[in-house]
């Protein structure tokens, strides 16, 4: 008998198509009948319409707050308050990932319902149940492992195709990793983030955000540089939001983000987005675990067609110094970092070889020579 059980986890409803905030107020009536939204300036006015006709067709009542930008404690605590005084029984998120992150977290903490509507595919948050908490200043504090997954995640493409196409991008930088964390993690035994084994599911859905990222990425970037709706552009944001959300919580992460982590160091790098450097860091775990040439090349195609970042200087880091960035390899490889879900020995050391080799590859690349 194995000394851990498999887990699954997953949003309770996942709702997607252009157009579907005009449906919310049927999905959340299923709910409770008073809503807290909370979202940016931008976030709340992308679903207003929208979401105001429809929850107002259902007899549901909605009160708007601003959030104020991150996902701290007293934040949390704030937005728990204005729920109370409002007698809210749903807390929703209409915005990007911070905001996504603190509502998930007062819906944890009021133990209510969570419905999350992105308005943009740059990450695979919506899902997850996991909020990543800061404190005040930004820095980093934790990360809160919630007791369940959202309600209900609503995405429309509609409002998807309106973000600024970096953020779509992004979010291909993001899920590309997917695949590939959890196929290490499976490898070497590791656990998911609900601290069970991988089932087959997460495994087969982590390897379907992978091919449809080949298949459909850069005829998604196309549409929403042209702020169309289109079957390429659908099946990618489900990559982004769904399947990179199930694949990376009920199928672990490992190197790719584990580095991302440790370029937290690294002043220089703090404009790009966090899919922009999982994406280089997902080429970096590729040449750790010693990836097949073929695989590295297929990768380094799709980054560079796309223009995910395959080289330092694509994240502004060609001039950082090599001490700088032998401590951000460090910090990836300490223990306990994802690093270790790969099946080959971690160090310091080699994370930074394997940092500069992908460089130097990138480069290659760029100069249109072949890997293989």
């Amino acid at each position: 008998m194995t000394k851990y059980s498999q887990i699954f986890i997953a949003p309770s409803k996942y709702v997607q198509g252009c157009g579907v905030i005009n449906q919310i107020g049927q999905h959340i009536s299923l709910l409770g009948d008073r809503v807290l939204v909370v979202g940016g300036k931008s976030g709340l006015a992308a679903t207003r319409n929208g979401r105001t006709q429809s929850l107002a067709a259902k007899g549901i009542f909605q009160v708007e707050e601003n959030f104020r930008g991150e996902v701290c404690d007293a934040e949390i605590e704030r937005l728990a308050a204005v729920a109370k005084q409002n007698a809210c029984n749903v807390i929703m998120a209409s915005g990007g990932g911070k905001a996504i992150d603190a509502v998930k977290a007062v819906a944890a903490e009021l133990k209510l319902p969570a419905v999350i509507v992105p308005t943009s595919a740059a990450t695979d948050a919506p899902c997850s149940a996991l909020s990543v908490i800061y404190k005040e200043n930004g820095e980093f504090d934790r990360l809160w492992i919630l007791p369940k997954n959202p309600d209900l995640v609503l995405v429309d493409t509609e409002i998807i195709c309106q973000a600024p196409v970096r953020l779509l991008v992004a979010g291909m930088g993001d899920a590309l990793a997917t695949w590939f964390e959890a196929d290490a993690c499976y490898k070497s035994g590791a656990l998911n983030i609900s601290g069970g084994r991988i089932t087959a599911s997460a495994l087969a859905l982590a390897r379907l955000c992978y091919d449809i990222l080949l298949q459909y990425g850069l005829q998604a970037k196309i549409a929403c540089e042209n702020k169309v709706v289109t079957t390429a552009l659908e099946k990618v944001v489900e990559a982004n939001t769904l399947l990179s959300g199930l694949g990376f919580e009920s199928g672990g992460t490992a190197a790719a983000h584990a580095i991302s982590e440790g370029f937290s160091l690294i002043g220089e790098m703090h404009s790009f987005t966090h899919g922009e450097k999982v994406a280089f860091c997902t080429l970096v775990q590729l040449i750790l675990e010693q990836r097949p040439p073929e695989i590295i090349q297929e990768v380094y195609d799709f980054c560079y067609k796309l223009g995910l970042p395959i080289t330092l200087a694509d994240l502004n880091s060609a001039q950082v110094s090599t001490a700088k960035l032998k401590k951000a390899a460090e910090i990836s490889a300490e223990p306990g970092r994802g690093t270790h879900n790969l099946n080959v020995p971690i160090s310091g050391a080699a994370v930074f070889d394997a940092i500069m080799a992908a460089d130097a590859l990138g480069k290659r690349v760029k100069s249109g020579q072949p890997l293989v």
